[in-house]
C-alpha cells in the first residue's frame, strides 16, 4: 500500500513538470515565431541584463612640418535626454524652450528630439551634437529633468578658416569619418579603431565589473605630418585676402612648392570656410581651387611652348619673329598682342608676352611633337597630389586638333590646367628640367612613434634638357627687368624668373572682354631656384586686370617674406627694386 502510494506521488510529479515543461517549450515557441527582432532583442537584454558597447577613439592628430597642431581630437559634451522622464513629468514644452534659449536654436526642433514618451534614449539638437564649454555650463547650471551631458570626441581646428581647403573636415556622424582634404585622403590612418566592452548590468543598470566578457581597448588613430609650413601658409592666406579685397575679385588662390624636392610649402584659397562650422560654408567656398578649378592659363602656357621649341632647336633664343604691328591672320582668323610689337626675339616674345610671337613659334613644330611635349609636362594629366578632388585639366589628343589649335594653345587657349599643374611646368625649368612629382605629406606616425608612411622626392622625368632649361631661366629673369610684363613681381635684393598671364574667360558664343582670370607664376632666387609660386586671381574688377598688375605684387609679398623666414640667401647680381619704375609697360 505504502510502495503505491510513492508510485503515485513520484508520477504525479514527473506529470506536473512535463506540464511545466510544456508550459516553457510553448512560451519559448510563441516567442520565437511572434515577436520581431527588436522585441526578441529586448527580452534578451532585459533576461540576461548584457550590453555592448563601442568605446570611444581618438582620432589622430594632422601638423604642419614643424609639428604645429592643425587638427585635433578634443573632450567636449553633447547633449543627451531621457525623453520618457520628461515627458512623465509633462515639460517637454518648458524643457525644449529652455534648451532652445540655451543653443540658440529653434524650441521646434528641440522638442521634436524629446517629444517622444516611448524612448528612452536622444541626442538633442541633431545626432551627437557637441557643445561649446559656455552652453555646457549653461545646461548643467539649468537642471532639466531627464537631460544630461556625456562626454564625446569632437575634431578642433586651432587655425579656424587657416589650411581649411587642405584639411577638410570631419563629419557629425558616430563613426566620425573625414570628408574633403587630409581628412578624407588619409581618414584610414586618422580614424583608429574603437574598442570594444560586452559586460552585464545588475537591477539598477549598473555594469557588474566580474561579469565583464570581453573588453578591448580603442587603437588611436596616427598622426599626419605635413609638408605645409604654418608660417608660410599663414603669409600667403593674408597676401590673398588683402588681394581680393583691392581688386574686388571673386576668387583667388597660390601654391608655394620647393623646386628641387616637390614639397608644397602653402597651398590657400579665397574664400575659405571653418571646417569646425563646415555645414554654415557656402559650397563655393569648400573647393581647393589650386587642384579642382581648371581654367584656360593665358599667357604663362608660353614657356611650355617656346621651352618645347627650344628643346627641339627649332627655334634660338635670338631668332627673330615678325609680330606684325599687333594684329596676324592665319586661317582666316586675326590675332592681336596686348601691345603692338614689330620685330622680337624669341627672348622677347617672352619677355613682352608677344600672342603672335608665341603662335609662329608653336608652328615650328609639328602638333604631334607639341602634344608630346604638353604631356611631358603633365598638361592633361592629374599629379598625384596627396589630397581627394584633383581634376585632370583638358589637352585634346592632336587628332582633334585644328590647323588653327598650336596658334592658340600657345596663348594658353583650347587647354585647361590647374594651377598645380602649370606651377609643376615653370618648377621642372628652374630644377634644370628634371619634374618633381609635388606632395602634401611628409610622414605618417602611430601613436608610440613609428613611421608607417614616409614619402621621399619622386622625379617624374625630364621632359627638356638642362641646358634647354638654363636657357629658358635666363629667359624668364628678363620677365621682370625694365620693359618686362612682370616688373611688379620683383623682390628687393633678390633675381626672379617668372611668367605672366591674363586670359579671358570663356562665355556663351566665345570669350568675355571684361572678365579675366589674371596670373603670375615664378621662382626665386633665378640663378639657383629655391621656391616657385603661382598666385591666380578670378575676375579682378579693377580698371588693370592684366596679370602682371594684379598678381605680380601678390607673387613679390609672398616671396619677399618667404625667403626671409626660410633664410633663402640671394644669389648673383640681385635687381635691388621691389617697385617698378613709373611709366613701365605692365603687359600681360
Amino acid at each position: 500500500m505504502i510502495e503505491r502510494n510513492y508510485r503515485n506521488r513520484l508520477a504525479s510529479v514527473a506529470l506536473l513538470m512535463l506540464l511545466a515543461l510544456g508550459c516553457v517549450s510553448a512560451r519559448l515557441i510563441y516567442l520565437h515565431f511572434q515577436l520581431g527582432p527588436s522585441q526578441k532583442r529586448s527580452l534578451r537584454i532585459v533576461s540576461t541584463r548584457q550590453f555592448r558597447e563601442s568605446l570611444t577613439v581618438s582620432r589622430g592628430k594632422i601638423l604642419d612640418r614643424n609639428g604645429n597642431i592643425l587638427a585635433m581630437d578634443l573632450v567636449k559634451k553633447e547633449l543627451c535626454a531621457n525623453p520618457a522622464v520628461i515627458c512623465s513629468n509633462r515639460n517637454a514644452q518648458s524643457v525644449a524652450a529652455g534648451i532652445s534659449h540655451i543653443l540658440n536654436v529653434e524650441p521646434r526642433l528641440v522638442l521634436e528630439q524629446i517629444n517622444r514618451p516611448e524612448r528612452r534614449f536622444a541626442y538633442v539638437a541633431g545626432f551627437g551634437h557637441v557643445l561649446e564649454p559656455d552652453q555646457a555650463e549653461a545646461i548643467a547650471a539649468a537642471r532639466f529633468a531627464g537631460v544630461f551631458l556625456r562626454d564625446a570626441m569632437a575634431r578642433s581646428y586651432p587655425q579656424g578658416n587657416g589650411l581649411c581647403h587642405v584639411l577638410g573636415y570631419v563629419n557629425l556622424e558616430a563613426e566620425r569619418y573625414g570628408c574633403a582634404g587630409v581628412e578624407q585622403r588619409w581618414d584610414r590612418y586618422l580614424r583608429g579603431v574603437p574598442g570594444l566592452l560586452v559586460s552585464e548590468l545588475d537591477g539598477r543598470r549598473h555594469e557588474i565589473y566580474d561579469r565583464r566578457q570581453v573588453e578591448i581597448e580603442p587603437h588611436p588613430g596616427a598622426d599626419v605630418f605635413l609638408t605645409i609650413d604654418q608660417y608660410i601658409q599663414h603669409i600667403v592666406e593674408r597676401a590673398l585676402a588683402e588681394a581680393v579685397r583691392q581688386n574686388q575679385a571673386t576668387a583667388a588662390w597660390a601654391i608655394v612648392q620647393r623646386v628641387r624636392t616637390g614639397e608644397i610649402l602653402a597651398m590657400a584659397n579665397i574664400p575659405s570656410f571653418d571646417p569646425g562650422a563646415f555645414r554654415q560654408a557656402a559650397p563655393e567656398s569648400m573647393r581647393n581651387r589650386c587642384i579642382a578649378n581648371i581654367y584656360e592659363p593665358g599667357s604663362t602656357f608660353k614657356v611650355a611652348i617656346v621651352a618645347a621649341a627650344l628643346n627641339e632647336k627649332a627655334v634660338a633664343p635670338e631668332q627673330i619673329f615678325d609680330c606684325e604691328t599687333g594684329a596676324w591672320s592665319f586661317q582666316r582668323r586675326v590675332l592681336h598682342d596686348f601691345h603692338p610689337y614689330g620685330k622680337l626675339s624669341v627672348a622677347d616674345i617672352i619677355k613682352k608676352s608677344s600672342n603672335i610671337g608665341a603662335a609662329k613659334v608653336a608652328l615650328q613644330l609639328d602638333a604631334a611633337r607639341l602634344y608630346a611635349y604638353l604631356r611631358s609636362f603633365g598638361i592633361g594629366e592629374r599629379t598625384g597630389i596627396e589630397l581627394p578632388g584633383e581634376e585632370v585639366g583638358m589637352l585634346y589628343p592632336v587628332a582633334r586638333w585644328t590647323d588653327l589649335s598650336p596658334t592658340r594653345i600657345a596663348i594658353g587657349h583650347e587647354v585647361a590646367v590647374t594651377a598645380l599643374q602649370m606651377l609643376g611646368v615653370l618648377a621642372c625649368i628652374a630644377n634644370d628640367g628634371l619634374r618633381m612629382k609635388p606632395y602634401i605629406v611628409q610622414r605618417v606616425t602611430d601613436a608610440d612613434g613609428q613611421i608607417l608612411f614616409q614619402h621621399s622626392p619622386v622625379a617624374f622625368g625630364r621632359p627638356i634638357r638642362a641646358d634647354t632649361a638654363r636657357l629658358m631661366k635666363n629667359m624668364l629673369l628678363r620677365v621682370t627687368e625694365e620693359g618686362g610684363t612682370g616688373t611688379r613681381a620683383r623682390v628687393a635684393g633678390y633675381t626672379v624668373g617668372g611668367k605672366t598671364g591674363t586670359a579671358q574667360k570663356a562665355v556663351r558664343g566665345g570669350y568675355s572682354d571684361t572678365l579675366n582670370m589674371s596670373s603670375f607664376m615664378g621662382f626665386i632666387p633665378a640663378e639657383d631656384p629655391q621656391l616657385a609660386i603661382i598666385v591666380v586671381l578670378d575676375e579682378p574688377r579693377n580698371d588693370v586686370r592684366t596679370g602682371g598688375y594684379v598678381a605680380g605684387p601678390v607673387f613679390r609679398e609672398i616671396a619677399e617674406q618667404a625667403v626671409r623666414y626660410l633664410d633663402i640667401a640671394p644669389q648673383g647680381n640681385a635687381v635691388i627694386a621691389s617697385r617698378p619704375p613709373a611709366g613701365l609697360d605692365y603687359g600681360i
